[in-house]
């Protein structure tokens, strides 16, 4: 069972079943993950810029980049938690 990078509609984790590694749900799981890594990247680089601004950064900007920050997190956990369901 493959867990894929997307919840369900209640927010219950997705499964992919099957023996294909290169079918059309595969291809889009690997697809959303490469996304998904490249936004926690972009989303990095712009906290880090943050930070180092001379301005303080507002409680607003602050917050926007925590939630963010979860967020990219969150989806690096599930594909961590995917790939090594997929190696082990």
């Amino acid at each position: 069972m493959r867990l894929l990078p997307w919840s369900g509609p209640d927010g219950q984790p997705c499964y992919l079943s099957t023996d294909h590694s290169g079918g059309f749900l595969s291809q889009l799981a690997d697809d959303m993950e490469e996304v998904q890594v490249s936004t926690g990247e972009e989303v990095l680089a712009r906290a880090t810029e943050l930070l180092r601004e001379s301005a303080r950064p507002s409680a607003d900007e602050l917050r926007f980049c925590v939630h963010r920050l979860c967020e990219a997190l969150r989806d690096a956990l599930r594909i961590v938690e995917s790939r090594g369901g997929r190696t082990g």
